[in-house]
């Protein structure tokens, strides 16, 4: 049988502890699958959770890491089109419930998983975009078009809040974003925000209120929603929307339910690995058409060969990355 290098564990615990560079045998695609050459892999906090254990037990006896990679179909399985083998592909949900993850040089996965890579895109820009990308395009559009809107991205420097400055701006909402200042103002900057606060400040919710010229704030992009709902409510004007992507410091927050209905707020949980069918198909669709203009920039804060995979991980556990951790997986893909 076919083998493959990958990276793979086969117990929880610290990077450089579990994490083992492993010759296994290479999937076969089953129907309705296609069999993918990674390139490139993308690393996420929530494949350092599983693989740390603090997410529950081990599915599988043996797993291969990471949701979010690029490569080139090798294969396909029963009922695809043989058409598409040789065609350049980015990859969601690679490792969401399934053992086999993009952390090999070779994923069998259903093909709807498997996007087209436009021309004008990247392999490293590909791997940056299931996990990041879609859970940003959620939370700023779920809840219908922008344009116009005054829009507020909590941790703006992060991976998700980087393409939320984005896509919001594209669609053509103003962009308040909180950072803790510094190298994270200058990057939340360089993705397009128009106003930047320091999160820290005492005053950092009259800044907020004082960038949208006194209206108040539409929507907000919220990565710690427990640690930074008093701010939030601070801000949002009546019948406001807040889309929550994360509350790690605070999983299990306090919701003061009365002050929130009487303002009318809005409270949308976003979990990329389970969007809606048509929502994932919207995300695709602008995703595609922004990767052919040119339109998105794909900051990478950490770059590196696939035998030293553990640095990807230990870098998504600390809250200092900018940008997407990428693993080079095969070269000439």
């Amino acid at each position: 049988m076919p083998t493959m290098r990958a990276i793979c564990y086969r117990r929880t615990g610290a990077a450089r502890d579990v994490l083992q560079l492993e010759t296994l045998d290479r999937p076969e695609p089953g129907p309705g699958e296609v069999l993918v050459r990674v390139a490139v892999s993308g690393a996420n906090p929530s494949d350092a959770k599983m693989r740390s254990g603090t997410r529950g037990p081990m599915a599988h006896p043996v797993i291969v890491p990471h949701s979010d990679g690029a490569g080139r179909i090798a294969a396909v399985g029963a009922g695809v089109d043989p058409a598409r083998i040789g065609q350049r592909v980015w990859l969601w949900n690679a490792a969401w419930g399934r053992a086999m993850g993009t952390a090999a040089e070779f994923v069998a996965l259903p093909a709807s998983q498997a996007v087209p890579l436009p021309d004008a895109a990247s392999y490293a820009d590909g791997a940056c975009l299931g996990i990041p990308a879609q859970t940003a395009h959620r939370a700023v559009l779920a809840d219908g078009p922008v344009d116009g809107l005054d829009v507020l991205v909590t941790g703006g420097a992060g991976a998700v809040g980087a393409y939320a400055v984005q896509i919001a701006r594209l669609g053509g909402a103003r962009v308040i974003v909180t950072t803790s200042g510094g190298v994270k103002a200058a990057h939340a900057r360089a993705m397009g925000a128009d106003h930047l606060v320091d999160y820290r400040d005492a005053d950092a919710a009259q800044q907020v209120l004082d960038a949208t010229g006194g209206r108040g704030i539409d929507r907000v992009v919220e990565v710690e929603f427990g640690v930074n709902l008093p701010l939030v409510r601070a801000v949002l004007k009546d019948n406001g929307i807040i889309a929550a992507y994360g509350s790690a410091q605070m999983p299990e927050p306090v919701l003061p339910f009365s002050p929130m209905m009487f303002a009318g707020l809005t409270l949308r949980m976003v979990l990329v690995y389970k969007l809606p069918d048509a929502a994932r198909a919207d995300a695709i669709a602008d995703l595609t058409a922004w990767l052919q203009g040119g339109a998105l920039q794909h900051p990478v804060g950490l770059r590196v060969p696939l035998e030293a995979c553990a640095a990807a991980h230990e870098a998504a556990e600390g809250n200092d990355r900018i940008g997407a951790l990428l693993v080079d997986v095969a070269e000439g893909v």
